[in-house]
């Protein structure tokens, strides 16, 4: 359902994305320079208002910039294809987005004496980075590695949402949807494990 919704979303996005990516090429802008952009946008959202605890226009700023993913993308695809140093960069930006993300909101919710709240923050930093590497580390080897439920979409998509409740005045929503996140990212790397361990018993075989 997940992958669905994702695949719905970025046909809707299009549309909208597609002359943006158009325009910024003929202005010599190349996909890697959006990813580094919209990636310095993300930590300035997450280190510079949500640490803060202008959750608002943190919410805002990340959303903004992290839509940058989808058009570095597409302005790839349109020259022809992403290069391996544009994958590289492009997954290395995400995992530093995640960290501002996280440990941003981590240590908002310190400073609030959440301290569950605050630990649930640090899990989904932890384990998130864990996700990630565990899929990398199976296509290093050879392997595909693209099954979760919790995969970096989903993630972004619940803290949203918990943030959103929050500034509404629901406060408990944000530590509330990052306990069921860091549960949701534990299970994703199970899944992972599990299925790189089939791909690996098979090659064995073979």
């Amino acid at each position: 359902m997940a992958k669905l919704f994702r695949v719905s979303a970025r046909t809707a996005l299009s549309s909208v994305v597609e002359p943006i990516a158009r325009a910024l090429l003929r202005l010599g802008i190349t996909p890697n320079t959006v990813t580094v952009i919209g990636t310095l946008g993300v930590l300035v959202g997450a280190v510079g208002f949500a640490a803060r605890g202008h959750l608002l226009i943190a919410l805002v700023l990340v959303v903004i910039f992290a839509l940058t993913d989808f058009l570095d993308g597409t302005m790839a695809r349109m020259k022809g294809g992403s290069t391996r140093f544009g994958a590289f960069l492009d997954s290395s930006m995400d995992r530093v987005a995640d960290a501002g993300i996280f440990g941003s909101l981590a240590y908002y919710l310190a400073t609030r004496d959440d301290r569950w709240g605050m630990v649930a923050a640090l899990l989904c930093l932890a384990v998130g980075q864990i996700v990630s590497y565990v899929k990398a580390r199976a296509e290093g080897l050879g392997m595909t590695c693209n099954v979760g439920i919790a995969e970096r979409p989903e993630r972004l998509l619940s803290v949203g949402v918990g943030g959103l409740l929050a500034i509404v005045g629901l406060e408990w929503a944000l530590p509330a949807a990052l306990w069921v996140l860091a549960v949701l990212s534990v299970i994703t790397v199970g899944q992972r494990i599990a299925h790189v361990y089939k791909q690996a018993q098979t090659q064995t075989t073979a």
